[in-house]
């Protein structure tokens, strides 16, 4: 079996990204905002509909995996979840971003339903995608450069979205906020759509659950609670989502309330992108001399650290502001590919442990970390903006002006620093890691010895 993969290939695998940020990111990024200064529901109550959401990903997540393990078509087990959820997941993402006239308990009804629908097709598509990366090589070093290509492409995507949305919105609306998010929708889901379908035609699944294995669920759950490296990395990426959302969706409240420049995030945001794309390519290079493990931990301690910084410049010293953002973000970019590449390690020593392979259900956990820390963070973050007195389009307190710099400032620094912490746990080094695959390849050669 060859693992090495090519650059058409790779290319086709990192849009299937782009693909998912173009809607990721609008949720990732302006949701809390449009659902207090948009749609008119409280901060609070935006956070419990996110909060809620994750409780159904507890669920839904692990059937998902479960489901694409059992999968089996001509195109493998992965790629026809692209094909298939595609076009309801460019639907939903518009239905999200749009304010029909409910009342206000029609609205949270409306919201919640949407979101909760939402995030459930995002599950659908985007843990089978997550999934086709551990299954195109056999290779770790090939993983972290296809996954290297992934988050060029993803930060790509978030790129756009994030320096484009609030101009596109105003735009398409001429003044009308609500109109101009749902058309702003359109155009990125029919994006979104089109590059899914690029990424199902172009890639191939190689790596396949051993021919004598017999589907066991019972099995399966076992030896996923068992493996350490799994766990480990289960509370890191909650953590790590926690974090990230944190901060994303604090930053406008920032500069809108705190700089006095809304529109300044879009240009803050392309800037950390930016720094985010050029620190990605050190991911591979530096996994291959120092391990995936060691580069994650430094990536975690050092980037927490300037994240904390964050907090102490003022609101007419924004310059300092950007440069600490842009010296977080290039530190923890090269761990960034590592945890997709490292779960794809764990259900490697998972089959090297127990001779069985439930790669679906391992990066069931990817999701769930992703979609659970995004909506305990979103929840994190409409509750704390509650606590701090927060008011919508209202000159704030010093209370909420405090809040809102520690949101994204100390407590996602502070978060980020204990995955540094909790990695120290992390079993799998570079010596290990050769070993499983060397000993996974002569079994793949050789299956019946």
């Amino acid at each position: 079996m060859s693992n090495k993969l090519s650059i058409k290939e790779k290319l086709a695998y990192g849009v299937g990204d782009t693909a998912s940020h173009f809607v990721w990111d609008m949720v990732g990024f302006w949701i809390l905002i449009f659902y207090t200064d948009t749609f008119g529901i409280s901060a609070a109550v935006a956070g419990t509909i996110m909060l809620i959401a994750r409780v159904w990903d507890m669920v839904s997540d692990p059937i998902m995996g479960i489901i694409a393990d059992r999968t089996k078509t001509k195109w493998g087990k992965f790629r026809p979840y692209l094909l298939w959820m595609a076009l309801p997941y460019s639907i939903l993402a518009v239905m999200t971003f749009s304010t029909p006239d409910l009342g206000q308990t029609g609205k949270v009804i409306y919201a919640g339903a949407t979101y909760l629908l939402l995030m459930t097709v995002f599950t659908a598509i985007n843990l089978p995608y997550s999934s086709l990366g551990a299954v195109m090589s056999s290779d770790s070093n090939e993983r972290a450069g296809l996954n290297s290509y992934r988050f060029v492409f993803a930060f790509t995507g978030q790129l756009i979205v994030t320096g484009t949305a609030l101009y596109l919105a105003n735009y398409f609306g001429n003044g009308d906020n609500a109109k101009g998010y749902q058309y702003t929708l359109i155009l990125f889901s029919i994006i979104s759509f089109v590059l899914f379908m690029i990424t199902f035609r172009s890639t191939k699944e190689r790596v396949s659950p051993p021919p004598k294995q017999k589907s066991n669920l019972k099995k399966d759950l076992r030896d996923l609670f068992n493996n350490r490296p799994w766990v480990i990395l289960f509370f890191v990426g909650i953590i790590s989502f926690v974090m990230f959302a944190l901060q994303n969706l604090s930053i406008a409240y920032y500069f809108k309330y705190y700089v006095g420049v809304e529109e300044q995030v879009q240009i803050f945001n392309v800037v950390g992108t930016i720094a985010l794309i050029a620190g990605i390519p050190l991911s591979k290079p530096l996994a291959r001399r120092f391990g995936n493990k060691n580069v994650f931990m430094a990536s975690s301690f050092i980037s927490g650290i300037f994240f904390v910084l964050l907090y102490f410049p003022s609101n007419d010293d924004v310059m300092a502001f950007y440069v600490l953002n842009i010296l977080a973000k290039i530190s923890y970019a090269p761990a960034v590919p590592l945890l997709w590449t490292m779960l794809a390690d764990s259900a490697d020593y998972s089959e090297w442990k127990t001779g069985r392979r439930a790669t679906g259900l391992v990066f069931s956990a990817a999701t769930f970390a992703q979609k659970a820390g995004w909506g305990l963070g979103g929840a994190l973050a409409g509750w704390l903006l509650a606590l701090y007195q927060f008011v919508p389009n209202a000159k704030q307190s010093a209370e909420a002006i405090t809040g809102i710099k520690l949101m994204i400032s100390v407590y996602p620094g502070v978060l980020y620093i204990i995955c540094g912490f909790i990695l120290l746990f992390y079993n799998i080094n570079r010596q290990t890691n050769m070993l499983i695959q060397e000993e996974l390849e002569l079994r793949r050669i050789s299956p019946t010895e």
